[in-house]
Formats: C-alpha cells, structure tokens, sequence
C-alpha cells in the first residue's frame, strides 16, 4: 500500500496497517538532525507521509541586514527567527486598500517545480500549502493590533481586506487544482493558550464566510481541506467540519485532549500532530518521548489521525529525543 493510500484512511476515519506520519523542523532542528547524519537530506531516515508542493524559492527577497520582502511587501526580521521572522512596518497603515495592488495568485514561482516534485514522490500525499491563509496575512499587512480595532472600528474595511485575500487564494488553489494534489493545507493561527485570539463572535462574522468560501473550491474538486492553526481552538471543530475541513493540525495537547478528540471526531476530522513541543520534546527525558509516541500510535490506529510533533521541532530539543520519535515511527513499518 502507497503512503498516500495510508492517509487517505487515516483521513476517512478507517483502520489503518500503521499511523502514518509527517514531521517538520525548524531551521535550527534540521542542522542539529543533518550534523548527525552527515547530510543535509535525511528524508529516507525520517520517511515523512506528506510532500509539500509549492516553492517557495525567490518569493521573499532579501533586503539587508537580515531583512527579508515578502511578495505582499511586508518585511521580515530574522536575526532571531531565522525561519519566518518578526515583522517591521505597516503596508497598511490606514484602513484602506486604496493603492495597495495584490500580488500575482499566479506567480509561476508558486508553482515552479511541481509536477517534478510529484513525479518524482509518487508515493506521498501530495499537499499544496497557502501560508498566512486569512487572518494572519491581514494583520501582517495592517499590523495586530490595528487589526483587532479595525474589527470595531472599521468593519467594512474588514470585509473587504479578507475578501481580497481570498480571492488572491481561491485563484491560486484553482490553478494548484490542475496539478494531480490530494489537498490544499491552508496556515492562519486563531488561537492563544486560553480561547481564540479575536472571540467566537468576530471569528465567526468575519473569518468563516471566507473560510466556507475558500474550502468549497477545495471540496468541490473531490479534495482533502487541512488547516493550521495554533492554540486553543477545539470549539471551532464542528463549524469547521461544516465548511469542508477533513484535517486539523497542530493538535496541541497542552491546550486540549487530544485522545477525547480523536475518538469524538473520527470519521468526521482527522488530525495532525499531537507530541508536545512545548513540554515532552523539549524538556521530557527519551523515555518520556516514547511513551507519548507509543500513546499517540496506539490511539490512531483505529483511524483519523497523522502523527506528528504539534508543530515543527524547535532548537531547544534534544537531539537524543528527535531520534526517539523518529526510530518509534519508522519501527511501526519495519523501516
């Protein structure tokens, strides 16, 4: 059986011959991970699930000084994050797109190299990944907090600023949509530790009608919707399953059970991570690691999950506990 044919199963809620996996690092992690294998490409050691479509490669154009220019024109400052970046400016700084031009859905730099990509991964669950989905690419257009005031003060902008960016998204997914994918992976972080950064009320105002509108071309081309979001947000599940979402990532369980989900939703959401990055792979002992990577295993089985760390693996993981949930996963195929 194909990779790609085991998270097909997992998706649907179906037992499954092993949980199948898909893991990603920081910058930091991968030098820590390809120093001990003596390469930078170990992708035969880790054996991920998934292969992630688009390039990435020019669309953020170096500016000085660690300084990075995203093709939306936001800059990023990465001397301390050195994989995305903490942002500098506004590109909105009134509420208003008057003069502001959207960049090109179909860049060719977002699809370069994909159909080699899928030719030469033909066992992989083939994903194509929109970033910065919704919310997160309006707040790095007008900035936080402005953001969270234009919700009150300045609704309409509101509307019209996520209109405009998903409909840059919907023209880019109908073009991926060409391309033999399984599924669209969308990334807009809602939530804190405690409950959703902007309220269910404005979430559900604001975010879901572009969501409905976003995951229905997904869906309506017999595709897989994944979304990415950290923190708190379990209460969102049931809407989420009724705009069209199959998968949930990152799946945090140091801000909700996640055994008590997987077995309320399966069949109807899978999800995608579960192994804590903020405690057990940090600051846990390999036996710790181990434990919770045998605990996830055993509770996926039965369908409707993908393992994984909760989000990519940071610096501040032993090397020794990467190892550990690596070997544990690979040993469920006899890898």
């Amino acid at each position: 059986m194909l990779k790609r044919d085991v998270v097909k199963l997992a998706l649907a809620g179906e037992e499954v011959p092993y949980v199948p996996w898909s893991c990603s690092f920081t910058l930091e992690a991968h030098e820590k991970l390809a120093r001990h294998f003596g390469r930078e490409e170990y992708d035969d050691v880790v054996n991920n699930h998934f292969c992630r479509l688009k390039s990435y490669v020019g669309l953020f154009e170096p500016v000085g000084n660690e300084r990075y220019r995203d093709i939306f024109g936001v800059i990023w400052n990465r001397e301390t994050d050195k994989d995305i970046g903490v942002i500098e400016g506004q590109v909105l700084p009134q509420p208003t797109l008057k003069g502001f031009q959207m960049p090109d859905p179909l860049d060719g730099r977002l699809f370069e190299n994909i159909e080699q990509n899928i030719a030469a991964n033909k066992d992989l669950f083939r994903i194509f990944p929109i970033g910065f989905s919704l919310y997160e690419r309006a707040w790095t257009l007008r900035g936080m907090e402005n953001l969270m005031m234009d919700f009150y003060e300045n609704p309409d902008f509101v509307h019209e600023l996520f209109t405009a960016i998903a409909d840059y998204n919907i023209a880019q997914v109908r073009h991926a949509l060409e391309y033999d994918i399984d599924a669209v992976y969308f990334g807009d972080d809602w939530g804190q530790q405690h409950g959703l950064l902007m309220g269910p009320k404005l979430w559900h105002e604001f975010i879901e009608p572009q969501l409905r509108r976003m995951y229905g071309i997904v869906r309506e081309a017999g595709k897989y919707v994944f979304i990415h979001s950290c923190g708190d947000v379990d209460e969102l599940f049931d809407c989420l399953i009724d705009c069209g979402l199959n998968c949930f990532n990152p799946f945090q369980p140091e801000v909700m059970d996640v055994f008590e989900l997987l077995e309320r939703y399966r069949g109807r959401l899978a999800f995608h991570g579960g192994l804590s990055t903020q405690k057990t792979l940090p600051f846990g002992s390999t036996a710790d690691v181990a434990a919770d990577t045998h605990k996830l295993i055993e509770a996926g089985m039965p369908g409707g999950y993908v393992f994984s760390p909760a989000h990519a693996v940071e610096e501040d993981v032993p090397l020794e506990n990467l190892l550990t949930f690596i070997e544990i996963i690979n040993s469920q195929t006899g890898i």
